[in-house]
């Protein structure tokens, strides 16, 4: 087994190789495919995936849709500005949120948004410092949401998101996310209907993502580090397709580290997966033995952070981190609005 220290994730990346802008053609981006067993890795197009699914494999996307969860409001006592972050929603009003400055949101404390279109109060706080907070308004509160908030970007991404539909996959539909599922970000419907007419199956899972995904590890034993828990659900239907595709020997293949916790997060012992919907926790870091994913559709991932030690644990640390470098050398675009890579 491999060690588990932090620093063994760590790789040099130049600060202007982080993608800040999506391109305007969604499939232009760049695809590096990387052979999990031999370490061996190639250089294409993001449209040239269709090249390396085969018909009866199962695509598995992600189809959470992001919400416009950051909201600027100001404190009804003394008017500063505060930031307030939804990350997920307790009941109809009630919202576990991220507050910016977190000490001067104390319980009690009321936060005011758009001129009083939207009111909060803290009504609790979380061991690790997230509010809970309770909202009150007239009318509806995702329609209210559209016109107040703004899309949550990553905080390495420092330009402004001139359409927000960029931060969307095509296929979103369920919302819930704080953050997009970004691996998914590079198909267009077009490229989605010649993969169906191929015979390749595609399946839909719902993983609210939240912004655990960015939290950094700070523990250097990794196994100390805890997860946030993510909100999924397995529809019967998708359930079915999946088990269908690994009675037929064909690959599952995900879209995504969301969709690829999700499906393994549904998993039994057998390779089999079950319809169900809850949270999850799962972290997946080498030594982890897949139940379901057979090869993965991802981006370039943050040094030291979970999602690398998730693509890890499926092609192994050395590769992946040689094919790391080399996407460096080749001057790659990462993380949300960057490049692809195949895991196959």
């Amino acid at each position: 087994m491999e060690k588990l220290l932090k620093e063994d994730y760590y790789y040099e990346l130049p600060e202007e190789l982080i993608a800040q802008d999506p391109l305007t053609d969604r499939a232009s981006s760049r695809l590096m495919v990387l052979d999990k067993e031999s370490g061996e890795f190639s250089h294409g197009s993001f449209r040239d995936i269709k090249n390396y699914l085969n018909p009866g494999d199962c695509l598995v996307l992600n189809n959470t849709k992001v919400i416009p969860a950051r909201l600027m409001g100001s404190r009804k006592d003394t008017g500063a500005v505060i930031e307030v972050l939804l990350l997920k929603r307790r009941d109809a009003d009630t919202w576990e949120t991220l507050v910016k400055p977190g000490k001067k949101a104390k319980i009690g404390q009321k936060i005011v948004f758009g001129d009083g279109l939207l009111n909060a109060e803290v009504i609790g706080i979380e061991e690790e410092g997230n509010r809970i907070i309770k909202f009150e308004y007239d009318g509806i509160f995702e329609e209210i949401l559209d016109k107040l908030g703004e899309m949550p970007l990553p905080p390495y991404i420092t330009h402004k998101l001139q359409d927000k539909n960029r931060y969307q996959t095509v296929y979103a539909k369920y919302e819930g996310s704080a953050a997009a599922p970004t691996a998914g970000l590079h198909f267009t419907n077009e490229l989605l209907d010649e993969i169906k007419n191929m015979g390749v199956n595609i399946a839909f899972v719902t993983l609210h993502v939240g912004l655990g995904t960015f939290r950094p590890v700070k523990e250097s034993n990794i196994l100390d580090h805890h997860m946030h828990s993510e909100w999924f659900e397995v529809s019967k239907e998708t359930a079915d397709l999946i088990n269908e595709t690994k009675k037929k020997g064909k690959r599952v293949i995900c879209v995504g580290t969301t969709s690829c916790r999700t499906v393994e997060s549904a998993a039994n012992d057998d390779g089999t997966i079950k319809a169900c919907s809850g949270n999850t926790e799962i972290f997946i870091y080498p030594g982890y033995k897949f139940k379901i994913l057979d090869a993965l559709i991802t981006n370039f991932h943050l040094p030291e952070s979970t999602l690398i030690m998730l693509v890890s644990a499926l092609a192994g640390r050395e590769h992946v981190l040689n094919a790391y470098n080399e996407a460096v050398k080749e001057k790659y675009r990462f993380f949300s609005f960057g490049d692809a890579m195949f895991i196959k």
